[in-house]
């Protein structure tokens, strides 16, 4: 059966007694191993425990595919049910899990941990076609589950985040659920038990990606036109060893958006339900200044703008280019031009 993403953590943590084996996959490895983590901790209450559970691999499998029956039908020498759990799972053992369900042996709860396996993944259709089987995928938090990840988290610890904390947490984290949980625990510590709620300033400090919340700060100072800052940040974007493509893939983002958003306000949509549209959406900090640009800017300057950075990023990439001094002078010839500087 396919697991709805809804449902998939209260599957995890209590699955149906009927099934037999279950395939956690996607691209989100730590979510994949939380979850496969709450599967196996819903039969053995040690998750180390050696004589409950057995570890194997899909190249183990592969050469000896007698292991999967005989690992499950095995009875623990000290007494309860088993967990067989194989990592690395690919299509490769479909056929293996699909005689093994026809007949099953024992009683463990056998869990397959996998990659991202696509729609067409003959070990995907084999878990979600059997009743004795299932299928959880795990995919990256965004802007809809990540905020309840992180107020769970944070308030199992006994704490309360603010609402901006909230905002900067969502746009900062999410590629991964278990770097996502190891952020908010070390903010947690850095915060302390019940020591009220945890503010914005708190999350900057000890969460935020500076090198990303630089590369921002750098595209704003070229989309408002301010060739202080743009020398600031575009300074310290290169002392944190950031590259020419990295810093003008960075800014062609910020103007792609603002591109977006100009089209929109020029066929009528209000500015504030246009930006709305954002995914994920703006942090609060840059959302007004964002605005205001988006104002200024023209679809057509801004065309202009996306142009020169994707010819200087392609001459960039050329051997033997100073790409350092191509990159700059793009971003300065674009902050001076701006519509948005003052004259």
């Amino acid at each position: 059966m396919k697991i709805a993403p809804a449902k998939a953590d209260v599957f995890s943590k209590s699955p149906d007694s009927l099934i037999r084996a279950v395939l956690v996959y996607g691209p989100d490895e730590g979510l994949v191993q939380e979850r496969s983590k709450n599967l196996l901790m819903s039969v053995v209450d040690d998750p180390l425990d050696p004589f409950r559970i057995v570890d194997l691999d899909n190249d183990q499998l592969k050469k000896q595919p007698a292991l999967l029956s005989d690992e499950a039908a095995a009875i623990s020498m000290m007494g309860g049910r088993r967990v067989v759990k194989i990592r690395s799972a690919g299509d490769a053992l479909a056929p293996l899990i699909k005689e093994f369900l026809q007949s099953p042996v024992g009683d463990a709860l056998i869990i397959f941990e996998g990659g991202d396996l696509p729609a067409r993944s003959k070990l995907r259709k084999t878990f979600e076609a059997d009743k004795l089987a299932a299928a959880v995928a795990c995919y990256k938090d965004d802007e809809k589950s990540l905020p309840g990840v992180i107020r769970q988290t944070i308030e199992n610890e006994g704490l309360f985040i603010s609402n901006d904390a909230l905002s900067f947490l969502v746009a900062n984290l999410g590629t991964d659920r278990r770097l996502t949980r190891r952020e908010i625990q070390k903010l947690c510590l850095y915060k302390g038990k019940n020591s009220g709620n945890i503010e914005l300033e708190d999350a900057m400090a000890c969460v935020g990606d500076m090198a990303t919340l630089t590369l921002d700060d750098l595209a704003i100072s070229v989309g408002m036109g301010n060739i202080q800052n743009l020398e600031k940040h575009l300074l310290r974007a290169q002392q944190e060893s950031q590259n020419a493509v990295t810093i003008l893939r960075a800014v062609s983002r910020h103007f792609q958006k603002l591109h977006m958003i100009s089209g929109l306000v020029a066929q009528g949509v209000p500015m504030d339900k246009a930006v709305g549209t954002l995914r994920p959406p703006l942090f609060w900090k840059v959302a007004e200044p964002f605005k205001a640009q988006a104002r200024k800017w023209s679809p057509k300057a801004l065309s202009t703008a996306l142009g020169m950075l994707m010819e200087t990023e392609a001459n960039c990439k050329k051997t033997g280019s100073p790409a350092e001094l191509l990159c700059s002078r793009t971003l300065l010839e674009i902050t001076a031009k701006a519509p948005t500087r003052s004259r």
